[in-house]
């Protein structure tokens, strides 16, 4: 069964092409520092945009117009569960990531909800055998259904934090089933309101107690796959718990659980918490946890997480340079958490606005490798920073000093003469290297 019999495979044509249907940027083959585009960017679609976003919002119902229309329960989960395939395969997108319900309906019980969670996920599992398309993660969905209304893993009734473990465990069991190559936790409701009802301390202590029974489950059946953490900082709570990469670093290092989970890091989420998506990024990397990217945009106008796709080339292009300077994202990709405009609602927009975000990280990937390549950026902050491999500085970055000793050195050079920075030139240097490229 075809479901989008409009589109054949997206091809790469170069930039100079004017169809919309062809990337311009990305090329598959291409090899950049040393790996091929497909082996660094890594792509993956989001199910929960993409085959299960109806286009509603706030102000209006759904606008969306798809193939499996009309279709319902769990008839309709296999169509979008094969449609995801043809998806994919078309844009030879390697990955998709999957919240549990998403693919699957709930049903009048936990038991019977597992039973249909078995069965699409062995739709799932047998259009595999005939794919190259493979999970980048699964997570469960803990936010939509009312019993989350308190929160999940920080609810105050503890029904609902056994459920919500009850939950995670057949999640976790899914994504290993199907080979995913991590498991995530976005704690949509792990936050609060008002601490006028909120017990802070034994949210805390518990979701930790949650992370630690979800690492142990892990082990006990053999995934292997890498636990990742999504930072948000709101919405749809007012403080929410995972606000941003330093505070999961602080949460995880308080419990000591630090060693068994990395970042899943979103562009959108990031300029949520007041940061840019290259500073969530470069944290996470110089810690060790850059585990994986959710890859879109909000927008500066908008106070809210509008899930856009990302077109914005600076954004790419710091991205690229801080998942280069990784080593490239390992087991973690960019998995499009983005959606099409409401007004963009035909079945074709789907593949328009996944062209758009893959040819725009390409362009990222090629411009982040050539200002690494002309050193300018790097030669530019280890000048910056070259006090601290001499003299004082070297004394203060081996540890060889105290308060006394850097008195007794100010006392004596207390005429200190500063560099100009030259944010300007070094912005001149990347919009050069954008349009070179």
């Amino acid at each position: 069964m075809a479901f989008f019999n409009e589109v054949s495979k997206i091809r790469y044509e170069g930039k100079e092409s004017r169809n919309p249907l062809a990337f311009k940027y990305y090329n598959p083959e291409e090899v950049i520092n040393g790996k091929t585009m497909k082996e660094y960017l890594r792509f993956s679609v989001a199910f929960w945009h993409t085959l299960t976003g109806s286009g509603s919002d706030p102000f209006g119902s759904g606008t969306m117009q798809r193939p499996w229309d009309g279709k319902a329960g769990i008839e309709l989960a296999k169509e979008r569960a094969l449609a995801m395939f043809e998806f994919c395969e078309k844009l030879d997108i390697p990955f998709f990531c999957f919240h549990d319900r998403d693919v699957a309906p709930e049903g009048e019980t936990l038991a019977e909800t597992n039973q249909i969670l078995d069965e699409i996920i062995a739709v799932i599992a047998e259009r595999k055998k005939s794919s190259d398309v493979k999970i980048l993660w699964g997570t469960a969905n803990l936010f939509s259904n009312p019993r989350f209304v308190h929160g999940a893993a920080t609810s105050c009734n503890a029904d609902v934090y056994a459920y919500a473990a009850a939950q995670v465990k057949k999640a976790m069991e899914a994504t290993a089933a199907l080979g995913g190559e991590n498991y995530v936790f976005w704690g949509g409701r792990e936050g609060y309101e008002t601490l006028l009802n909120t017990d802070m301390q034994l949210e805390s202590d518990n979701f930790a107690r949650f992370l630690q029974m979800a690492v142990d489950y892990a082990k006990e059946i053999g995934f292997k796959g890498q636990l990742l953490i999504e930072p948000k900082p709101k919405e749809p709570t007012k403080h929410q718990y995972d606000f941003d990469v330093a505070t999961v670093m602080g949460f995880l290092r308080k419990y000591g659980l630090e060693s068994y989970f990395k970042m899943n890091i979103e562009a959108n989420h990031a300029t949520l918490a007041g940061h840019s998506f290259q500073h969530e990024l470069h944290l996470a990397r110089i810690n060790g946890v850059l585990g994986s990217v959710d890859a879109n945009q909000g927008d500066a106008l908008l106070g809210w997480d509008t899930d856009q796709f990302p077109t914005n080339l600076y954004d790419t292009t710091l991205a690229m340079y801080e998942i280069i300077k990784n080593g490239g994202l390992h087991s973690g990709g960019l998995n499009f958490d983005a959606k099409p405009r409401r007004g963009s609602f035909e079945p074709i927009d789907l593949f328009y606005s996944h062209i758009a975000g893959m040819d725009a990280f390409a362009k990222g990937l090629k411009v982040a490798a050539k200002l690494l390549e002309t050193g300018d950026l790097e030669n530019f902050i280890n000048e910056r920073y070259g006090s601290f491999r001499y003299g004082i500085g070297k004394d203060i970055v081996e540890g060889k000093t105290d308060f006394k000793s850097l008195e007794q050195y100010a006392l004596k050079n207390d005429r200190i003469i500063n560099a100009s920075g030259r944010q300007e030139m070094l912005e001149a240097i990347l919009n050069r290297c954008i349009l070179e490229v």
